[in-house]
C-alpha cells in the first residue's frame, strides 16, 4: 500500500500547489493582464473592419514592442490578415463610403509592411490613403467626418486619421501628408475648442444645419469625455511621427499643453476618473467613465514621457490611472480581467437625430469591455508601467 500512500500524496500535493496557485495574487503588470484577457474573450475581434479592431490592435502594438512577446504580433496579425487579401485589397471596406473611422485600422499595415515586407500591406496603406486625397471637405479643407455627415468636423476623425496620415507622409515621403495632418488638428482646436474652460465640443457643423449644432458658432452643445480622449490621443500619436521641424509642431504641443490643463481641472477629486460629461460631474445620471478616463491617462502620462508636458501632469495620470484599477477593474476568479463602465457609443445627428444633449449622452447603453475601453487602458497601462521601471517603443 505504500505505492497508494505515495500517489495520493503527490495527488494532494499538487491539488494543494493548484490552491496554493489560485490564491496567489497576479503580479503581473495591468497591462499584460488585460491583453491576456482580450485575447481568451476575443481571438479575432471583428467581422468587419471596423475601427474599433484598431483602436486593440494599436495597444497590442505596443505591448509588442515592450514586451517582445511574438502571441501579440501574431494577434495582430490574425486579425488584419482576416481582411487584406493577397492581392492587397481590403475585405468588407468600401472607399466611397468616405468615413474617417474606416482609416484607423490601417495604422496597423504599417507594422505588418516593416516586419515582414510583404507588397499586399503597402497597397492596402496605399488604398487609405487614397480615399484620403478624395476625401470631401469642408471649405477650409478639413475632413468631413463621414460622407453622410457633411461640413462636419468631430473629434473623433482626428484620431482615426491623424496618425495614419502623418506616418504615411514620414515613411513614404509624402509631405502633403504631414501639412493635411497639422491642418486638420488646428482647424478642430480653432472650432471646437471652448475659450472659456480649455474644452473641446464635440463636433462643429460648417452650414449650421444640423439639430445639435449652434446657429452662430456651429458647435455641439457639450464636453464629451471620448470625444476629448480620441483628440488627446491624436496629438500625443500624431507627435510621435511628425518630424522635429515641421513648422506646426510647436503649436500642437502648446494645444497639448493647453487641453492638459483643461482635462485635469476637470479629473473628479475623489476617485482620480473623469465624467462622461466632463463639467456636469452634479447633473443626475452623469458618470464615471472607463474610455475617456483611460484615453486621458495614456496623453497626459505619455505627454510627460515624451517631454511635452509639465511633470505635475504624470501625478493627474497616477491619479487617474489609480481610480481606474480601483473602481472600474474587476477580475473573475479565473484571473480574466474586465473595464467597466463604459460608454458603448455617441454620437451626433444621424438616423436617430442624436442632439448633443446631457440627456443624449447620459442615455446611451454602459457595457464592459468595450474595445474603445480595453485598448486605452492597455496603452494607459504600458504608460504608466513605464514610470514604474519599464521602457517604451
Amino acid at each position: 500500500m505504500r505505492w497508494y500512500g505515495r500517489i495520493l500524496g503527490i495527488g494532494l500535493g499538487c491539488l494543494l500547489g493548484l490552491i496554493a496557485q489560485a490564491q496567489s495574487p497576479d503580479v503581473r503588470p495591468w497591462s499584460v493582464r488585460m491583453a491576456e484577457s482580450a485575447m481568451r474573450q476575443k481571438p479575432l475581434l471583428s467581422e468587419r473592419w471596423h475601427y474599433e479592431v484598431g483602436v486593440v490592435l494599436r495597444a497590442f502594438e505596443a505591448l509588442w514592442y515592450r514586451t517582445g512577446d511574438a502571441r501579440y504580433f501574431e494577434y495582430i496579425r490574425t486579425n488584419i490578415d482576416r481582411f487584406v487579401t493577397p492581392e492587397g485589397a481590403i475585405r468588407t471596406y468600401e472607399k466611397e463610403e468616405y468615413n474617417l473611422d474606416q482609416i484607423n485600422t490601417g495604422k496597423l499595415l504599417f507594422l505588418l509592411y516593416e516586419q515582414t515586407g510583404e507588397e499586399r500591406y503597402r497597397r492596402a496603406i496605399d488604398t487609405l490613403r487614397d480615399q484620403l486625397r478624395h476625401h470631401p471637405r469642408t471649405s477650409e479643407g478639413g475632413f468631413w467626418h463621414k460622407k453622410i455627415y457633411p461640413y462636419q468636423l468631430w473629434l473623433d476623425g482626428v484620431y482615426m486619421m491623424g496618425p495614419f496620415l502623418v506616418r504615411y507622409g514620414v515613411t513614404f515621403g509624402d509631405a502633403e501628408a504631414l501639412d493635411e495632418t497639422t491642418h486638420e488638428i488646428l482647424l478642430v482646436a480653432r472650432y471646437l475648442r471652448d475659450p472659456r474652460t480649455g474644452l473641446y465640443y464635440h463636433g462643429w457643423d460648417e452650414k449650421r444645419q444640423q439639430i445639435w449644432a449652434d446657429s452662430i458658432t456651429g458647435r455641439s452643445a457639450n464636453f464629451w469625455g471620448r470625444g476629448m480622449g480620441w483628440y488627446a490621443m491624436a496629438l500625443v500619436d500624431v507627435l510621435d511621427w511628425l518630424p522635429a521641424d515641421h513648422p506646426d509642431r510647436p503649436t500642437i504641443i502648446r494645444i497639448l499643453q493647453d487641453l492638459a490643463e483643461a482635462v485635469a481641472r476637470v479629473q473628479d477629486p475623489v476617485t482620480g476618473l473623469w465624467y462622461q460629461v466632463l463639467d456636469q460631474p452634479a447633473y443626475s445620471g452623469n458618470y464615471l467613465e472607463a474610455s475617456a478616463s483611460s484615453m486621458f491617462v495614456y496623453a497626459l502620462a505619455k505627454g510627460v514621457r515624451k517631454g511635452y508636458l509639465s511633470a505635475k501632469y504624470l501625478e493627474v495620470a497616477r491619479r487617474g490611472y489609480r481610480g481606474l484599477v480601483k473602481h472600474l477593474v474587476s477580475v473573475d476568479p479565473d484571473g480574466t480581467v474586465h473595464l467597466n463602465q463604459i460608454c458603448a457609443v455617441a454620437g451626433l445627428g444621424g438616423p436617430r437625430q442624436r442632439d448633443g444633449s446631457i440627456e443624449y449622452y447620459l442615455s446611451e447603453p454602459i457595457v464592459s469591455d468595450d474595445p474603445k475601453g480595453v485598448g486605452p487602458f492597455i496603452l494607459a497601462s504600458l504608460e504608466i508601467e513605464a514610470f514604474e521601471g519599464g521602457a517604451l517603443h
